[in-house]
């Protein structure tokens, strides 16, 4: 029945295409600046997907929490492929993350749809305050070192972890990728070069898991989604190749206050209505 729904739900929006030349400029636009952070930072672009899609593109904020899901889950994969080329991903340790996330996000998800959207919208404006002010406080680490000893308080810890950085990221639409990435430092024993490429895996997981919360109620745009993917491509590619060679330290810092500034506006937009 679920399957029913969604292909209904495809079928109806490819026939109701009427997208205006700018309407699709800026949806490709908005997705080279999500890839372009998932690439080069391992998240954040889940957190900047939802107010370009209400703000810039013109979406409902509930359909925009879906369809940022899904747009964010394909870029993810896309730019996990690169940075397992590159040897910066360890499928195991984020499987350990991943999966009880990837339950953890559907309540979410389920919780989000329940949240009526100005109420929501304050609570991402919220959240995003305090991711922040953690990347702020954070202090990255340029080394890149592996841990071999992965032990059973190591799983457990990184399993309890995941399973709450899943269930937030169901609620508010997003990755998870600046919690996940910490968390692979700091409890996986991860340098930061592979936090970043291993985060792809959990941010995937979670996006496609609240994505399909999201299309069963029908609140995602696939149109939409499907030109935000194609400009998140390009965009995370050229961010992959550069996320090497920036100073991640510095860059967090800039991203920190730019999220601070977008949180601010979302959080007034959502109490003036």
């Amino acid at each position: 029945m679920e399957m029913v729904t969604c292909l209904t739900l495809i079928v109806g929006q490819i026939l109701d295409l009427q997208l205006e030349p700018i309407i699709i400029f800026l949806s490709l636009i908005s997705g080279i600046v999500v890839g372009f952070s998932l690439g080069l930072m391992g998240g954040g672009g889940s957190i900047l997907a939802v107010p370009l899609l209400i703000y810039v593109v013109g979406l409902s904020p509930h359909l925009s929490f879906g369809t940022s899901a899904l747009s964010v889950a394909v870029n993810a994969i896309t730019n996990l492929i690169q940075h397992k080329k590159n040897g910066h991903v360890k499928i195991r340790k984020g499987l350990v993350f991943a999966i009880p996330g990837a339950a953890g996000a559907f309540f979410g998800a389920q919780l989000g749809l329940l949240t009526p959207s100005n109420h929501l919208l304050v609570l991402f404006g919220l959240f995003m305050i305090g991711i922040a002010i953690f990347m702020l406080r954070h202090k990255h680490t340029a080394q890149n070192v592996v841990v071999d000893n992965f032990g059973t308080m190591q799983k457990m810890r990184l399993v309890i972890t995941g399973l709450f950085v899943g269930v937030a990221a169901g609620y508010f639409g997003i990755g998870g990728g600046f919690l996940i990435a910490p968390t692979l430092i700091y409890i996986g024993g991860f340098g930061i070069l592979d936090a970043i490429g291993t985060s792809l895996l959990p941010v995937s997981a979670f996006g496609l898991t609240t994505a399909s919360r999201y299309a069963m109620d029908g609140q995602i745009n696939l149109i939409i989604s499907a030109l935000f993917i194609v400009g998140g491509i390009g965009g995370g590619m050229l961010g992959t190749r550069l996320s090497t060679k920036i100073p991640i330290r510095k860059l967090a810092k800039l991203f920190a206050i730019l999220l601070i500034a977008v949180a601010i506006y979302v959080i007034m937009r959502s109490i003036s209505f």
